[in-house]
């Protein structure tokens, strides 16, 4: 028997509900623009299939270019929001229950996001499936030392992890959910809740197993991002040839992830009225992570470059004064700018306080963390160690388009999400309240 909401949980269910009702124009807007870019994302690889890899600027030496280098950004937004959302609730951080729900669907969505990007790299995308291992007529297998066969199944592993934690910290909600629709959507609503009632026997099971998948997933989320820092560091490339690879890329990780979610909340919040649950205190939290994770990054920034310094090894030397005062240097001090420099004026309170501030600080970020990766793929695969082998790496349009393009689909599947399931955790705020 379901009980009867209080006055406080009332009002929450109805105001994170009113985000489901009828969109509003500005939804629709924005919807509308992700909808265009997804159109121009379609477009230009239709196009390049059609045409080719030549459409695209990666060439010898440069193999790895734009697309594993959105491919990596993708990747680290995406083990970010589990691993947000585990590990603030192993804390019991309580600002994490304004941001877990988003911060989940956010991490779902970025996988789907970053898988494209190895199928379109390919040129031929009906041969993605070589990359799995399968029994075929040549008995011929995929290579199992290579960390790149690492990636498809630490990947798709955290998919279905991040996927059932997702799941599971909805069912509650459905439940809510099913009370306040009639028809075909309570119906499916219902299905989804799994039958969930609210009985003490059913909230002792449950937390059991949200503890448990919390702790299984955060050593997971290490341990995936550490594999795709491997694709590097397990190479001889100067650049990538470097024990520090695997933290400093779950940082990077978490760094881009909190952006990320900043980015998406900051504006979601004034849009769907929910000023009064995700609040400018919850903000401060999440912003003091920020700030964290980028002293962190920095902290490696220094390291990689004093060890390369250090290590009296020329190539290794030469490659970090390359990406300094080379051909990209502007990509590298963009990083700089952005991911060491900009995110230290959080130290004032008063600038962790204001949104507006942290909204523009969360796309500065964004925009340093790619050219992260651009500057460790491009650089190290551009200046490698023969100079008769060097060579230059210019994006062409098409890639640039394909790039940008994969935010109209990472938007329009965000905004569905909002449209169809409560973006706040309504169970978690209410036992907040209590």
């Amino acid at each position: 028997m379901e009980t009867k909401p209080t006055d406080f949980n009332l009002k929450l269910e109805q105001d994170v509900l009113a985000g489901m009702r009828k969109p509003s124009r500005t939804y629709w807007l924005a919807l509308g623009f992700s909808v265009a870019l997804v159109i121009l994302w379609a477009s230009l690889w239709g196009y390049q299939i059609k045409n080719g890899l030549q459409v695209v600027g990666k060439n010898n030496p440069v193999g790895w270019a734009v697309y594993l280098t959105s491919f990596v950004f993708w990747v680290g937004i995406a083990h970010s929001g589990t691993l947000i959302s585990a590990v603030l609730f192993l804390f019991r951080a309580k600002f994490r229950n304004a941001f877990n729900r988003t911060a989940e669907a956010m991490t779902l969505i970025a996988i789907v996001v970053a898988g494209l990007f190895p199928i379109i790299h390919l040129g031929r995308p009906w041969k993605f499936y070589w990359l799995l291992p399968y029994p075929n007529q040549r008995l011929l297998w995929i290579n199992f030392k290579s960390p790149l066969a690492w990636d498809v199944f630490a990947v798709s592993t955290y998919f279905i992890v991040s996927l059932v934690f997702f799941y599971v910290g909805l069912v509650p909600d459905f439940a809510i959910v099913r009370r306040y629709f009639s028809g075909v959507k309570k119906k499916i609503y219902s299905i989804f809740s799994l039958g969930w009632t609210g009985t003490l026997r059913q909230w002792l099971h449950y937390n059991k197993l949200y503890l448990f998948l919390a702790a299984f997933a955060t050593p997971l989320v290490i341990s995936v991002h550490s594999v795709v820092s491997w694709d590097f560091a397990m190479s001889v490339t100067p650049g990538w040839h470097t024990t520090i690879f695997a933290p400093y890329f779950v940082a990077g990780a978490i760094f881009s992830g909190t952006a990320m979610v900043m980015t998406l909340m900051i504006p979601m919040r004034k849009i769907l009225n929910l000023e009064k649950y995700i609040t400018v205190d919850k903000f401060e939290g999440i912003a003091k992570i920020l700030l964290f994770t980028s002293l962190i990054v920095t902290y490696a920034y220094i390291v990689e470059f004093g060890i390369a310094i250090y290590s009296g090894n020329i190539f290794e030397a030469s490659i970090f004064k390359y990406r300094a005062v080379g051909d990209y240097w502007i990509i590298y001090w963009i990083m700089i700018t952005c991911n060491s420099i900009i995110p230290m004026t959080l130290f004032w309170r008063k600038l962790r306080r204001n949104l507006a501030y942290l909204f523009a600080v969360s796309i500065f970020v964004n925009i340093g963390m790619w050219c992260e990766r651009f500057n460790i793929i491009v650089t190290s695969l551009s200046h490698e160690y023969e100079p008769y082998a060097w060579g230059l790496f210019r994006p062409q349009f098409t890639e640039i388009g394909i790039f940008i393009g994969s935010f109209g689909l990472f938007f329009t599947a965000f905004l569905i999400f909002a449209k169809l399931l409560p973006v706040l955790s309504m169970s978690e705020l209410k036992e907040e309240n209590e």
